[in-house]
Formats: C-alpha cells, structure tokens, sequence
C-alpha cells in the first residue's frame, strides 16, 4: 500500500512541476501583453481576419487565453527573444486602436525574415490580457498535437 503512495506522490509532483515549468514559460513570454484565445479553423480564421471583435472583447474584460484570430499593422519589430524558447516578437495595432505584442515561438515555426513596419499581418493565437494591451502568442502548431495551432499569414505565406 505504501508503495503506491508513493507512486501517486511522486506523479503529482511531476505533473505539478511540469504544469509550472509550462505556466512559467507562457508567463514570461506574455509579460507585458495583452491575450485573448479563440478556437477557430484555420480556414476560417484565413477567410476572416478583419473579424478583431472577440479580441476587443477580450482586451475590454481583460480576459486570458482566449483564442483569437485577425489583422493588424506592425507598428514596431523588437528584438528577438532568446531565452529560454525563443520569440519573435513585434507590436501591432489593430483597427480599432489597440496594440498587442506578437510573441511568436521560432523553435517551433519559421520566423518572418521580411518582417517589416506598416505592413498588414494576419494572425491566429491565444490572447493574454496585460496593462500594455496584451499578447498573442501560440501563433504556431501544437508539436503535442493538444490543442488548436495558430499561425501568421504575412505577403501571403503561412507561417506555423
């Protein structure tokens, strides 16, 4: 009996700490940004990317991970983030005014090399509310296969 005790004291511990490790890594990507997710097929989201409703709702309430798809216009490219997994990682503004970082991991999507200030960008992510606005990060595949990727479109080429 003490056995398996022991057992099932030493999975929540792991499953506790690999829950933390993935909560902190998300946490310090979305530091200073605003998120809101939205569950959408890719198609979907591609076909309606002038659709930002949800996400303002999203900034409004100062919600967290809540999947998201839309527009905006790079506003400013910051430099890479490059610890732990690295970000790419911009600002854009959205019709309505809002401005959002875009952390994009690139140790599981290419990067937008061409990357450039004014011009549009389509997205597909989780948004995560902060003080400045938000993030939109999980702009990628799930390698896990656990939930819905996102995605990019920039001058017409997905980057997942």
């Amino acid at each position: 009996m003490n056995k398996y005790i022991s057992i099932i004291v030493v999975a929540v511990v792991l499953a506790v700490g690999w829950y933390a490790s993935e909560q902190f890594a998300n946490q310090r990507a979305i530091e200073g940004t605003t998120n809101v997710p939205l569950v959408v097929s890719e198609t979907t989201a591609i076909e309606r990317p002038e659709h930002n409703e949800l996400l303002e709702q999203a900034i409004e309430q100062q919600l967290h991970n809540v999947p998201v798809h839309g527009r905006g216009i790079v506003e400013k490219i910051l430099p890479d983030d490059n610890h732990g997994s690295r970000h790419q990682r911009f600002i854009i503004r959205i019709e309505s005014g809002y401005t959002l970082l875009v952390a994009h991991n690139i140790d599981l999507a290419p990067k937008i090399e061409a990357l450039q200030k004014g011009h549009n960008i389509e997205f597909a992510g989780e948004y995560v509310w902060n003080k400045k606005g938000g993030v939109i990060h999980w702009t990628h595949h799930d390698p896990k296969g656990r939930r819905q990727g996102g995605w990019l479109k920039y001058q017409g080429q997905l980057y997942q």
